[in-house]
């Protein structure tokens, strides 16, 4: 928005959420925000959901999906620590230019910071950079389900996280409201409908650990 814009006559500081979500949020550390003082030495920085569903868009049952496997994977690596940015390498088993894939991966990459090669290189001597740390069609998986791995580079431990997105389920008639709202038809009972049942899923996604499976490579 420009300084002459006609919309509002303050700056809006606070996005207007509709929506909330029960989730615990994923505290990571980064040596570079460290080093250039943004954080105390050890301190982390705190990702929640929200802040996942503004760098991609939306919130869905993929968004929501890939927040959740970045959390369980650093969770398992990290049992008594926080994870450290430019420590973590995370592989994907399917193509960057895959729907679901290249949605997670963009998410997953913002928690991590792991990039493949157009990241941050580091400081000096390459500190805490995090360039070709993210690897597409890395594993052939054992489900047809998105799963990622995620590997500590100074441990070389090693996670798999599977997601049973078939298992996530269905929102029932209200979702059919959709083309409605795209095309501008739908009531505004219908769009409560479809935001109630849409969101529903999302939760689901973020509170069911039996929708995804967490294992040692």
């Amino acid at each position: 928005m420009t300084s002459n814009s006609t919309a509002t006559d303050t700056t809006q500081t606070r996005t207007n959420w509709q929506v909330d979500y029960d989730v615990d949020p994923i505290e990571i550390r980064d040596p570079v925000a460290e080093a250039l003082g943004v954080l105390e030495p050890g301190e982390p920085f705190v990702v929640t959901y929200r802040d996942a569903v503004k760098e991609a868009g939306h919130s869905c049952p993929t968004a929501s999906g890939a927040y959740r496997i970045v959390q369980l994977g650093l969770d398992a690596l990290y049992p008594d620590d926080y994870p450290v940015r430019s420590e973590i390498e995370v592989q994907t088993a399917g193509p960057q230019d895959d729907a679901a894939y290249g949605v997670m991966s963009r998410i997953i990459s913002y928690v991590t910071g792991a990039t493949d090669d157009d990241g941050f290189s580091g400081l000096a001597g390459g500190y805490g950079g995090r360039r070709d740390l993210l690897v597409f069609d890395a594993f052939d998986p054992d489900t047809p389900e998105p799963t990622f791995r995620f590997r500590r580079t100074d441990t070389d431990e090693t996670v798999e996280v599977a997601y049973h997105v078939s298992d996530v389920p269905g929102g029932g008639p209200a979702i059919g409201n959709l083309q409605g709202i795209l095309d501008g038809s739908a009531s505004d009972q219908q769009r409560e409908a479809f935001a109630d049942a849409w969101h529903r899923r999302v939760q689901v996604v973020l509170s069911d650990d039996s929708l995804f499976t967490v294992d040692a490579v």
